[in-house]
Protein backbone atom coordinates (compact mmCIF):
# COMPACT_ATOMS: atom_id res chain seq x y z
CA UNK A 1 0.00 0.00 0.00
CA UNK A 2 1.66 3.22 -1.07
CA UNK A 3 0.74 6.62 0.28
CA UNK A 4 1.92 9.81 -1.35
CA UNK A 5 1.98 12.26 1.52
CA UNK A 6 1.22 15.86 2.34
CA UNK A 7 1.85 16.27 6.04
CA UNK A 8 0.76 19.89 6.42
CA UNK A 9 -1.30 22.37 4.43
CA UNK A 10 -2.57 25.91 4.90
CA UNK A 11 -6.11 26.68 3.77
CA UNK A 12 -8.74 29.39 4.09
CA UNK A 13 -12.21 28.45 5.32
CA UNK A 14 -15.31 30.64 5.12
CA UNK A 15 -18.67 29.97 6.72
CA UNK A 16 -21.91 30.94 5.04
CA UNK A 17 -23.51 34.38 5.24
CA UNK A 18 -26.93 34.56 6.86
CA UNK A 19 -29.89 35.03 4.53
CA UNK A 20 -31.58 38.40 4.16
CA UNK A 21 -34.90 38.99 5.92
CA UNK A 22 -37.96 39.34 3.67
CA UNK A 23 -40.21 42.35 3.14
CA UNK A 24 -43.69 41.06 2.46
CA UNK A 25 -47.36 41.84 3.24
CA UNK A 26 -50.29 39.52 3.50
CA UNK A 27 -52.31 39.35 0.30
CA UNK A 28 -55.41 37.36 1.11
CA UNK A 29 -59.00 37.63 0.01
CA UNK A 30 -61.13 39.72 2.32
CA UNK A 31 -58.01 41.10 4.04
CA UNK A 32 -57.27 44.16 1.92
CA UNK A 33 -54.87 45.66 4.39
CA UNK A 34 -52.92 42.64 5.48
CA UNK A 35 -50.05 43.14 7.85
CA UNK A 36 -46.34 42.45 7.32
CA UNK A 37 -45.39 38.80 7.04
CA UNK A 38 -41.77 38.80 5.89
CA UNK A 39 -39.83 35.94 7.50
CA UNK A 40 -36.27 35.66 8.77
CA UNK A 41 -33.36 34.64 6.60
CA UNK A 42 -31.77 31.24 7.08
CA UNK A 43 -28.54 30.72 9.00
CA UNK A 44 -25.33 30.38 7.02
CA UNK A 45 -23.61 27.00 6.95
CA UNK A 46 -20.86 26.17 9.43
CA UNK A 47 -17.41 24.86 8.48
CA UNK A 48 -16.64 21.69 10.42
CA UNK A 49 -13.46 19.62 10.32
CA UNK A 50 -13.93 15.93 11.08
CA UNK A 51 -11.38 13.19 11.66
CA UNK A 52 -12.46 10.29 9.45
CA UNK A 53 -11.05 6.76 9.65
CA UNK A 54 -11.37 6.35 5.89
CA UNK A 55 -9.24 9.42 5.17
CA UNK A 56 -5.48 8.95 5.22
CA UNK A 57 -4.12 12.03 3.45
CA UNK A 58 -4.44 15.79 3.12
CA UNK A 59 -4.46 15.35 -0.65
CA UNK A 60 -7.82 17.11 -1.08
CA UNK A 61 -6.25 20.34 0.18
CA UNK A 62 -3.22 20.40 -2.13
CA UNK A 63 -4.74 22.26 -5.06
CA UNK A 64 -7.90 23.85 -3.69
CA UNK A 65 -7.08 26.35 -0.97
CA UNK A 66 -10.38 28.11 -0.22
CA UNK A 67 -13.37 26.21 1.18
CA UNK A 68 -16.72 27.91 1.69
CA UNK A 69 -19.97 26.76 3.26
CA UNK A 70 -23.33 27.60 1.71
CA UNK A 71 -25.03 30.93 2.45
CA UNK A 72 -28.39 31.00 4.18
CA UNK A 73 -31.43 31.53 1.96
CA UNK A 74 -33.57 34.70 2.12
CA UNK A 75 -36.68 34.81 4.26
CA UNK A 76 -40.06 34.30 2.62
CA UNK A 77 -43.59 35.56 2.88
CA UNK A 78 -46.10 34.17 5.37
CA UNK A 79 -43.40 34.45 8.06
CA UNK A 80 -41.47 31.53 6.61
CA UNK A 81 -37.83 31.37 7.59
CA UNK A 82 -35.36 30.89 4.76
CA UNK A 83 -33.56 27.58 4.43
CA UNK A 84 -30.32 27.28 6.36
CA UNK A 85 -27.13 26.97 4.34
CA UNK A 86 -25.60 23.49 4.29
CA UNK A 87 -22.67 22.91 6.60
CA UNK A 88 -19.34 22.19 4.96
CA UNK A 89 -17.67 19.15 6.52
CA UNK A 90 -13.98 18.75 5.67
CA UNK A 91 -12.67 15.25 6.34
CA UNK A 92 -9.10 14.82 7.57
CA UNK A 93 -7.09 11.83 8.84
CA UNK A 94 -7.25 10.98 12.55
CA UNK A 95 -4.31 12.60 14.27
CA UNK A 96 -4.72 15.92 12.46
CA UNK A 97 -3.97 19.02 14.51
CA UNK A 98 -5.26 22.49 13.60
CA UNK A 99 -3.43 25.77 14.13
CA UNK A 100 -4.80 29.30 13.72
CA UNK A 101 -3.13 32.18 11.88
CA UNK A 102 -0.93 33.05 14.84
CA UNK A 103 0.31 29.48 15.19
CA UNK A 104 -1.76 28.57 18.26
CA UNK A 105 -3.09 25.03 18.50
CA UNK A 106 -6.89 25.13 18.38
CA UNK A 107 -7.82 21.47 17.89
CA UNK A 108 -6.31 17.99 18.05
CA UNK A 109 -8.60 15.47 16.41
CA UNK A 110 -8.76 11.76 17.08
CA UNK A 111 -10.94 9.38 15.06
CA UNK A 112 -14.58 10.44 14.96
CA UNK A 113 -13.99 13.83 16.58
CA UNK A 114 -15.17 17.07 14.97
CA UNK A 115 -14.26 20.72 15.38
CA UNK A 116 -16.41 23.68 14.42
CA UNK A 117 -13.86 26.08 12.95
CA UNK A 118 -16.19 28.74 11.45
CA UNK A 119 -19.76 29.41 12.57
CA UNK A 120 -22.27 30.51 9.97
CA UNK A 121 -23.85 33.97 10.17
CA UNK A 122 -27.34 34.45 11.61
CA UNK A 123 -30.18 35.18 9.25
CA UNK A 124 -31.60 38.69 9.17
CA UNK A 125 -35.03 39.62 10.49
CA UNK A 126 -37.91 40.16 8.07
CA UNK A 127 -40.30 43.12 8.24
CA UNK A 128 -42.82 41.21 10.37
CA UNK A 129 -40.35 41.52 13.25
CA UNK A 130 -40.50 45.31 13.11
CA UNK A 131 -44.28 45.75 13.26
CA UNK A 132 -45.64 47.83 16.15
CA UNK A 133 -48.95 49.39 17.04
CA UNK A 134 -47.67 52.63 15.56
CA UNK A 135 -45.76 51.19 12.59
CA UNK A 136 -48.14 48.64 11.14
CA UNK A 137 -46.65 48.40 7.65
CA UNK A 138 -42.89 48.47 8.17
CA UNK A 139 -40.55 47.98 5.23
CA UNK A 140 -37.53 47.53 7.44
CA UNK A 141 -35.54 44.30 7.28
CA UNK A 142 -32.04 43.05 8.13
CA UNK A 143 -29.29 41.68 6.00
CA UNK A 144 -27.91 38.41 7.28
CA UNK A 145 -24.75 38.41 9.36
CA UNK A 146 -21.54 37.69 7.44
CA UNK A 147 -19.83 34.37 7.87
CA UNK A 148 -16.42 33.93 9.49
CA UNK A 149 -13.23 33.71 7.45
CA UNK A 150 -10.13 32.06 8.86
CA UNK A 151 -6.80 30.86 7.60
CA UNK A 152 -5.77 27.64 9.32
CA UNK A 153 -2.97 25.12 9.10
CA UNK A 154 -3.69 21.39 9.12
CA UNK A 155 -0.91 19.04 10.16
CA UNK A 156 -0.93 15.28 10.55
CA UNK A 157 0.62 13.75 13.62
CA UNK A 158 0.37 10.23 12.37
CA UNK A 159 -1.07 7.43 14.44
CA UNK A 160 1.32 4.74 13.26
CA UNK A 161 1.87 1.71 15.44
CA UNK A 162 5.64 1.62 14.88
CA UNK A 163 7.80 4.67 14.25
CA UNK A 164 11.09 3.77 12.52
CA UNK A 165 13.93 6.01 13.64
CA UNK A 166 17.39 6.08 12.12
CA UNK A 167 20.02 8.08 10.29
CA UNK A 168 19.74 8.62 6.53
CA UNK A 169 20.64 5.58 4.44
CA UNK A 170 20.44 2.99 7.19
CA UNK A 171 17.85 1.04 5.21
CA UNK A 172 14.51 2.25 6.58
CA UNK A 173 12.97 2.73 3.14
CA UNK A 174 14.29 -0.64 1.99
CA UNK A 175 12.76 -2.22 5.09
CA UNK A 176 9.38 -0.57 4.46
CA UNK A 177 9.39 -1.71 0.83
CA UNK A 178 10.26 -5.26 1.88
CA UNK A 179 7.53 -5.69 4.49
CA UNK A 180 4.72 -3.85 2.66
CA UNK A 181 3.60 -2.70 -0.76
CA UNK A 182 4.92 0.83 -0.17
CA UNK A 183 7.43 1.95 -2.80
CA UNK A 184 9.49 4.78 -1.32
CA UNK A 185 12.29 6.17 -3.47
CA UNK A 186 15.54 4.42 -2.54
CA UNK A 187 19.00 5.71 -3.38
CA UNK A 188 22.43 6.12 -1.80
CA UNK A 189 22.38 9.84 -1.04
CA UNK A 190 21.23 11.59 2.11
CA UNK A 191 17.63 12.59 2.65
CA UNK A 192 16.27 10.47 -0.20
CA UNK A 193 13.10 10.22 1.86
CA UNK A 194 11.76 13.74 2.20
CA UNK A 195 8.27 12.70 3.29
CA UNK A 196 7.18 10.06 5.82
CA UNK A 197 6.05 6.82 4.21
CA UNK A 198 3.46 4.48 5.60
CA UNK A 199 3.64 0.73 5.31
CA UNK A 200 0.66 -1.39 6.32
CA UNK A 201 1.76 -4.91 7.22
CA UNK A 202 -0.52 -7.87 7.84
CA UNK A 203 1.35 -10.27 10.10
CA UNK A 204 0.23 -12.84 12.66
CA UNK A 205 -3.41 -11.90 12.07
CA UNK A 206 -2.68 -8.28 12.91
CA UNK A 207 -2.48 -5.13 10.83
CA UNK A 208 0.53 -3.05 11.83
CA UNK A 209 1.12 0.45 10.50
CA UNK A 210 4.79 1.36 10.18
CA UNK A 211 5.85 5.00 9.79
CA UNK A 212 9.17 5.57 8.05
CA UNK A 213 10.42 8.86 9.50
CA UNK A 214 12.90 10.76 7.24
CA UNK A 215 16.51 10.54 8.40
CA UNK A 216 17.21 12.17 11.73
CA UNK A 217 20.65 13.70 12.20
CA UNK A 218 22.44 15.28 15.12
CA UNK A 219 20.70 18.57 15.88
CA UNK A 220 17.33 17.45 14.52
CA UNK A 221 15.55 18.50 17.74
CA UNK A 222 16.40 22.13 16.93
CA UNK A 223 15.38 21.87 13.28
CA UNK A 224 18.66 20.82 11.68
CA UNK A 225 18.35 18.65 8.58
CA UNK A 226 14.70 17.69 8.21
CA UNK A 227 14.36 18.32 11.91
CA UNK A 228 11.21 19.19 13.77
CA UNK A 229 8.99 18.82 10.73
CA UNK A 230 9.06 15.05 11.06
CA UNK A 231 9.97 14.35 14.67
CA UNK A 232 6.35 15.17 15.51
CA UNK A 233 5.20 12.12 13.54
CA UNK A 234 6.55 9.71 16.12
CA UNK A 235 4.80 11.35 19.06
CA UNK A 236 1.85 8.98 18.75
CA UNK A 237 3.62 5.79 17.73
CA UNK A 238 3.12 2.94 20.15
CA UNK A 239 6.61 1.56 19.60
CA UNK A 240 9.94 2.94 18.40
CA UNK A 241 12.07 0.80 16.11
CA UNK A 242 15.66 2.05 16.01
CA UNK A 243 17.17 1.08 12.67
CA UNK A 244 20.96 1.07 12.98
CA UNK A 245 23.62 0.50 10.33
CA UNK A 246 25.67 -2.52 11.35
CA UNK A 247 28.56 -1.53 9.10
CA UNK A 248 29.07 1.66 11.10
CA UNK A 249 29.06 2.11 14.90
CA UNK A 250 25.59 1.11 16.16
CA UNK A 251 26.35 2.27 19.70
CA UNK A 252 27.23 5.78 18.55
CA UNK A 253 24.18 5.92 16.29
CA UNK A 254 21.85 4.90 19.10
CA UNK A 255 23.45 7.42 21.46
CA UNK A 256 22.92 10.32 19.04
CA UNK A 257 19.38 9.29 18.11
CA UNK A 258 18.44 8.82 21.77
CA UNK A 259 19.86 12.24 22.59
CA UNK A 260 17.80 13.91 19.87
CA UNK A 261 14.57 12.26 21.03
CA UNK A 262 15.26 13.20 24.66
CA UNK A 263 15.92 16.82 23.69
CA UNK A 264 12.78 16.88 21.57
CA UNK A 265 10.86 15.91 24.70
CA UNK A 266 7.13 15.15 24.89
CA UNK A 267 7.98 11.76 26.44
CA UNK A 268 8.85 10.36 23.01
CA UNK A 269 11.92 8.52 24.32
CA UNK A 270 9.86 6.87 27.07
CA UNK A 271 7.98 4.74 24.54
CA UNK A 272 8.80 1.02 24.25
CA UNK A 273 11.87 0.53 22.07
CA UNK A 274 13.49 -2.23 20.05
CA UNK A 275 16.61 -2.22 17.91
CA UNK A 276 17.18 -3.60 14.44
CA UNK A 277 20.81 -3.72 13.34
CA UNK A 278 20.62 -3.71 9.57
CA UNK A 279 22.99 -4.69 6.74
CA UNK A 280 24.28 -7.91 8.28
CA UNK A 281 24.74 -9.12 4.69
CA UNK A 282 27.61 -6.60 4.47
CA UNK A 283 29.22 -7.48 7.83
CA UNK A 284 32.13 -9.89 8.19
CA UNK A 285 31.17 -10.68 11.79
CA UNK A 286 27.88 -10.05 13.55
CA UNK A 287 28.31 -8.78 17.10
CA UNK A 288 25.61 -9.37 19.69
CA UNK A 289 24.67 -6.00 21.20
CA UNK A 290 21.91 -7.14 23.55
CA UNK A 291 23.97 -6.57 26.69
CA UNK A 292 25.13 -3.19 25.40
CA UNK A 293 21.69 -1.76 24.69
CA UNK A 294 19.67 -3.66 27.31
CA UNK A 295 16.85 -3.75 24.76
CA UNK A 296 15.51 -6.39 22.36
CA UNK A 297 17.97 -6.51 19.44
CA UNK A 298 17.41 -8.08 16.01
CA UNK A 299 20.10 -8.48 13.38
CA UNK A 300 18.53 -8.16 9.95
CA UNK A 301 19.19 -7.57 6.30
CA UNK A 302 16.40 -5.42 4.87
CA UNK A 303 17.84 -5.97 1.40
CA UNK A 304 17.93 -9.77 1.65
CA UNK A 305 14.94 -10.15 3.99
CA UNK A 306 17.03 -11.94 6.62
CA UNK A 307 15.40 -12.25 10.07
CA UNK A 308 12.59 -9.85 9.16
CA UNK A 309 9.88 -12.40 10.01
CA UNK A 310 11.35 -12.83 13.48
CA UNK A 311 11.33 -9.07 13.97
CA UNK A 312 7.70 -8.84 12.83
CA UNK A 313 6.71 -11.74 15.08
CA UNK A 314 8.12 -9.86 18.07
CA UNK A 315 6.42 -6.59 17.11
CA UNK A 316 3.06 -8.29 16.53
CA UNK A 317 3.34 -9.84 19.99
CA UNK A 318 3.58 -6.48 21.77
CA UNK A 319 1.44 -4.16 19.60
Amino acid sequence: MRFSFADNVTITVVSGKGGRGAVSFRREKYIPKGGPDGGKGGKGGDVIIKADNNTHLLRAFRTKKIFKAEDGHPGQSKNRTGKNGENLILKVPPGTVIFNETGDLIADLLAGESFLVCRGGKGGLGNSSFATSVRQRPTKYQEGEPGEKKTIKLMIKMLGDVGIVGFPNVGKSTFISKISDAKPEISDYRFTTINPHLGMVKHAEKEILFVDIPGIIEGAHSGKGLGLRFLSHIERSKLLLFMLDGTEDPVRQFSILSGELKKYGKDVFEKPKIIAINKIDCMETVKDYKDVFNLPVFHISALKGTNIDALLDFIAGII
